[in-house]
């Protein structure tokens, strides 16, 4: 599969490889057709028209393979950056009289929307459309802390509501980048259930030890927390350059 993508032959061997006895020939047919495959190169006929992956992909999303339904959910969790609503128009049509199997599919496809807050995805999946809450208490220690070690921060959640409601809790993380500007990443947190005018109290830690994907950069990051991709709440803390590592007690004695 290559950037020309030829709509007169590629959807009609994927098509063909969705019926194989094989689970890793069908897969090959969700893995093949992958418009931002992490390690290949992006497809852009397939980034600005779908339309060829989702007829192959609705062939697949009662495969009785994981194998094959993770590339499945996986390849739609793609299209979404680029057609979110088509796949959530999709996605919305899979859930009629759907498996627990297919649901588990549309949980999976639709992770990158959860994050992004995108606001037909909670009824979609069974949230609470628009969340009546309150954050508060908000605490980060500490803070000012050194690559290389952890924050942890906890608040309080007060739901507002005369019913219960379903929730989706995450954080988000603002680094400083090498120019001084800031970038945000969603983590997850929790999914909670909140009966009317409870209050929770939730907890999580951040880790900040040196990984081979993100360079940390020292100064003053934020972090938010998000109910159903709504912030809720904001506090600050300041990065700081990691220790330097002391010289063994063998090597101090000889510098000596």
């Amino acid at each position: 599969m290559d950037n020309r993508w030829r709509a007169d032959v590629g959807p009609a061997v994927l098509r063909r490889w969705t019926k194989d006895d094989s689970e890793h020939v069908r897969r090959l047919a969700s893995e093949g057709a992958r418009s931002r495959l992490p390690w290949a190169t992006r497809v852009p006929a397939l980034i600005e028209d779908p339309g060829p992956v989702l007829t192959v992909l609705d062939r697949l999303k009662d495969d009785p393979a994981l194998y094959v339904r993770r590339s499945v959910a996986n390849n739609l969790n793609d299209i979404a950056k680029d057609h979110p609503d088509r796949v959530l128009d999709v996605c919305e049509t899979w859930l009629h009289g759907a498996s627990e199997e297919r649901r588990w599919i549309v949980q999976h496809a639709t992770r990158t929307l959860v994050k992004s807050g995108h606001p037909r995805v909670w009824a979609l999946l069974g949230f609470t459309r628009r969340p009546h809450v309150e954050v508060s208490k908000i605490a980060v220690s500490p803070r000012r802390v050194r690559v290389g070690d952890e924050v942890s921060f906890s608040f309080h959640l007060t739901s507002t509501a005369r019913v219960g409601q379903h929730l989706v809790v995450d954080y988000a993380v603002w680094f400083v980048k090498a120019s001084g500007a800031s970038s945000r990443k969603v983590f997850k947190l929790r999914v909670v259930k909140i009966t009317p005018r409870q209050v929770m109290r939730l907890s999580c830690r951040h880790s900040f030890r040196k990984i081979s994907i993100r360079t940390y950069y020292q100064g003053q990051h934020a972090m938010e927390i998000l109910v159903n991709g709504n912030v809720e709440g904001r506090a600050e803390f300041a990065l700081s350059p990691a220790r330097e590592q002391l010289p063994s007690r063998r090597r101090r004695s000889q510098a000596g």
